[in-house]
């Protein structure tokens, strides 16, 4: 089997999983809608907050469902995206430089330009300004899943430049939320964060093939994140990291592998329509002229709207004009453009930061309505853009 024909069967079940982990993701938003749009809203709050309490010994954690969903049961999506991510450059459709320039540029572009729109538009909101990272973000099952629907006019190429690009946008997200996202660090856990940081580089040193001692260390590592400041989910990018790919062992007894065909499942079917039920409860009466031309709404919305597919454009025509990386031969710059227009569906990752930008404030309600709103515009303007571009079978 040629290596392009291998791609080719690759991108097509990932598509076919990708688009129906995205009708789940929009089952849920659809039910959370109903949900708190009905008499049922009362039982949804109460679910929404009903405690729950984790103890070992002396330590209690005793925390609200929805903080285990977005702290606990994200830290395995964040796991699950940086494991795919390291599978891709280590030895996937990355592994070259040209190929993983293109991409790249293009996904620095979708944070920066979109960011700058923010910021500007809340330039007189200190209050404000802490949620410029919700416009950057792109949902890689919304996203592919859209794409999906074209069939089999959608050259083989697009579809890994949007994979890519989807992938980068969230090594980007995970960044932007260990470095600007954490709280106040207590230097007393930290040394205990440090502790199961180096336990796992000491496990990836020698080689050890048993996940289940990488995943242990995590969960340690994770309630020290949690108690340190730094936020919880990192805990799954440092188990990510630490798990090996390349050691003398059959393909499915490789950790990096084992756990990422373990969590896929997982994290596509549960984790995340389960976060998009909890996060996306929207009270449509909310949904007024007002409050989508509020600043935090417009600049969200204006950010993923246009701001996403410029910095996309630009930056991946600065890489292609400076000779960094190319176009693939069966794509032109018009089919990239509908692919930009659908990097502004930025449903999970943007509702994520949302909920840590504007965590028990009256902004989040209108974070969300203006995310449900800018993802549905871009989905809906990339399809119908491509609709139009594409080859014709």
């Amino acid at each position: 089997m040629s290596k392009r024909f291998r791609h080719f069967v690759i991108v097509g079940k990932t598509a076919s999983a990708d688009q129906w982990a995205g009708f789940m993701m929009i089952a849920a938003l659809i039910f959370a809608l109903l949900s708190v749009n009905s008499p049922l809203k009362s039982a949804y709050d109460v679910f929404h907050h009903t405690k729950v309490a984790v103890s070992f010994g002396d330590f209690i954690l005793h925390k609200s469902l929805v903080f285990w969903i977005n702290e606990g049961l994200m830290a395995f999506f964040f796991l699950s995206v940086t494991l795919e991510i390291k599978r891709e450059i280590l030895e996937g459709h990355l592994s070259g430089a040209r190929k993983i320039l293109l991409p790249a540029f293009a996904a620095i572009g979708g944070i920066v330009v979109p960011a700058a729109i923010y910021l500007f538009i809340n330039r007189n909101s200190p209050e404000l300004i802490h949620g410029w990272a919700i416009p950057t973000a792109t949902d890689i099952a919304l996203s592919l899943g859209i794409l999906s629907l074209l069939g089999k006019q959608v050259p083989l190429e697009l579809k890994l430049f949007l994979a890519a690009l989807a992938i980068f946008d969230d090594l980007g997200g995970i960044l932007i939320i260990a470095l600007f996202y954490g709280s106040q660090m207590t230097v007393s856990h930290l040394f205990f964060s440090l502790l199961g940081i180096f336990a796992l580089f000491v496990l990836n040193r020698f080689g050890v093939s048993r996940a289940s001692l990488y995943i242990v260390t995590g969960i340690f590592l994770w309630l020290t994140f949690q108690e340190s400041g730094i936020h919880p989910t990192i805990a799954g990018v440092a188990v990510g990291l630490a798990l090996p790919l390349r050691l003398n062992l059959p393909r499915p007894n490789i950790p990096l592998l084992f756990v990422e065909q373990g969590l896929h499942f997982w994290v596509a079917f549960i984790i995340v329509p389960l976060f998009a039920f909890f996060n996306a409860g929207i009270v449509l009466d909310d949904m007024s002229i007002k409050n989508l031309g509020s600043p935090p709404a417009l600049a969200i919305v204006v950010g993923l709207v246009l701001g996403k597919p410029v910095g996309i454009i630009i930056f991946a025509w600065l890489a292609h004009i400076f000779g960094f990386s190319t176009l693939g031969e069966d794509v032109n710059w018009r089919q990239m453009i509908g692919v930009a227009l659908l990097g502004g569906m930025g449903f999970t990752m943007a509702l994520f930061f949302n909920s840590l930008a504007f965590s028990g404030n009256g902004i989040l309600e209108i974070g969300r309505i203006a995310i449900l709103a800018g993802s549905l515009v871009s989905g809906a303007a990339g399809f119908f853009w491509l609709r139009f571009n594409l080859p014709q079978s």
